[in-house]
């Protein structure tokens, strides 16, 4: 057993209180022998016959115990009186992993999703309170996880303050707090916290997923509100260990994909250069030879999928030809898209990044921890010589990363006329504006050529009777392995009601191994009446 299990496991027994006490005096003891020492000390050069200068020592001995003693009560007042601050106890729950810290003892409010559904609470047993999660791994990347001896995360740290029982503005719920965890007549209990989550959404998307490594976001465009977030592999919140923080960073169950995952976006990306199109009022074609297209011999030729569907199948393949934008986008031509990036040039590349919030934060829930935030996506940037670099990156390749949740945000945005609301999780926060990401015009326009995308494009497969789909397929070239599946889109096409973004790791073609996830789950989202 390595030491700080050993210590854990010490602390934790019934035998540490009386080790605690015999500490504490064995404390008090030698300090007061040093004092005492101290007291009766003379130099032993010192004549016997001449008086012993003892005052100067005492009044140093009683000097040191004076600051001794005030040190005590200073560091006895600061955690007695810490029990009526909130922001005290917060920390004290998140980074005093000691077993018998009494902030340990609160029963800390329930977390429900939208409909009620309990997603944690608090426990005692034995005389001690534990956190428990009902629903496992489903919520493990959102909610987090509140451990005495490992801490809090997620939502348990950024909510710890509501958790625990009182509003901060009310002073008086504090004071009444502080006096439970000093007289430990009843064990504290908190306040609920409601999310926008919806369960069934959730088990829904991490059943789409399965086994496969991957994330998905479903959201209202209208107001930001967050159905489901999931993200796998995961892990269960009620079995913490030490073994959980190894670093595997591959395959790491503590990643969440959804929001903090980056990865090559592929043809998803077209969204981008799509609305910077628009935006410069594109109306003409590009040629679209079959052999494809590069800035420079030098550089290998960027073609279409078809191309290679065709010499897969022993055949040859003509081209497209002459494409215009909504064709292209429906037929998701890298070779259309490649030209299209380097005609524009890299400020126009650039601009149209910032303003769809590339490396800009966007946060979930307050705090300035790295993981409530969305990471949104990456793109370093391209010299103004690197044509093929700009080529590469405007089919969402070369240096482009994406996380799923950032493509869920500006999809959502296309859903609302071009507005991106903020993403929030707590059903109380209202609703609030983030940005403006494109004109109405260009968010029509994009809604309309997403739609075709699957009436008669590369995501047909999932063409449904029952709902109108619009969105968008990307199969995104990957270097350590299979191609990363992607689907972005909405519905009802008409009047979209919730956006989807789904990542499937080394997925292969998005059409077939993310599309039928986001079709599934929207289907599912229009039996629970969240179409209307």
């Amino acid at each position: 057993m390595n030491p700080p299990d050993l210590f854990a496991a010490l602390v934790d027994s019934s035998a540490w209180p009386w080790l605690r006490a015999g500490l504490h005096g064995a404390f008090f003891l030698v300090a007061f022998y040093l004092l005492k020492r101290m007291y009766d000390w003379r130099p032993s050069t010192e004549p016997r016959h001449l008086g012993t200068p003892r005052l100067p020592l005492r009044f140093a001995a009683l000097g040191l115990g004076l600051l001794f003693a005030l040190l005590l009560g200073y560091q006895a007042s600061w955690q007695l009186a810490g029990l009526f601050r909130p922001q005290f106890l917060a920390f004290m729950q998140t980074y005093d992993r000691r077993q018998f810290n009494p902030a340990h003892g609160i029963q800390r409010g329930r977390i429900l999703d939208r409909r009620g559904e309990v997603l944690a609470y608090s426990e005692e047993a034995e005389g001690k309170v534990r956190r428990r999660y009902p629903y496992g791994p489903a919520f493990a990347h959102t909610i987090g996880y509140s451990h005495p001896r490992f801490g809090a995360a997620g939502v348990e740290a950024a909510a710890t303050q509501h958790l625990n029982g009182a509003n901060p503005e009310r002073l008086e719920s504090w004071g009444e707090l502080g006096r439970q965890l000093l007289t430990q007549g009843k064990r504290p209990r908190g306040q609920d916290l409601v999310l926008t989550l919806d369960l069934e959404l959730q088990l829904a998307a991490l059943q789409g997923l399965g086994n496969r490594r991957g994330a998905v976001v479903l959201l209202r465009p209208a107001d930001g509100a967050l159905l489901a977030l999931a993200s796998t592999p995961t892990f269960d919140p009620s079995q913490i260990s030490a073994a959980l923080f190894a670093d595997r960073p591959a395959d790491s169950p503590l990643l969440n994909r959804a929001t903090q995952g980056l990865y090559p976006p592929g043809s998803t990306f077209k969204i981008a250069l799509a609305a910077e199109a628009l935006e410069q009022g594109f109306t003409g074609t590009l040629h679209c030879p079959a052999e494809g297209f590069t800035t420079s011999p030098r550089y290998p030729l960027i073609r279409d999928h078809d191309y290679y569907s065709a010499r897969r199948a022993g055949r040859a393949w003509a081209g497209h030809g002459n494409l215009d934008l909504s064709t292209a986008f429906s037929e998701s031509s890298n070779v259309f898209f490649a030209q299209l990036g380097v005609q524009y040039g890299h400020a126009a590349f650039r601009a149209n990044l910032e303003r769809l919030l590339f490396g800009q934060p966007v946060r979930l829930y307050p705090g300035m921890d790295r993981t409530g935030a969305i990471n949104t996506s990456r793109v370093p940037r391209i010299t103004d010589k690197d044509q093929y670099g700009l080529a590469q990156a405007s089919i969402g390749q070369g240096v482009v990363t994406a996380s799923p949740a950032h493509l869920a945000l500006i999809t959502a945005a296309i859903a609302r006329q071009g507005v991106a609301m903020k993403p929030r999780l707590i059903a109380t926060d209202p609703p609030a504006t983030l940005e403006r990401l494109m004109s109405e015009a260009t968010a029509k326009r994009l809604s309309k050529m997403m739609r075709q995308v699957v009436t008669e494009g590369t995501g047909k497969t999932i063409n449904s009777d029952k709902l109108a789909i619009a969105g968008k397929t990307g199969t995104a070239e990957n270097a350590q392995g299979a191609a990363h599946g992607w689907f972005v889109g909405f519905a009802p096409a008409e009047r979209p009601a919730l956006a989807v973004a789904v990542l499937v790791e080394q997925g292969g073609y998005g059409a077939t191994s993310a599309a039928p996830i986001a079709r599934d789950l929207l289907l599912r989202a229009q039996d629970l009446g969240l179409m209307e």
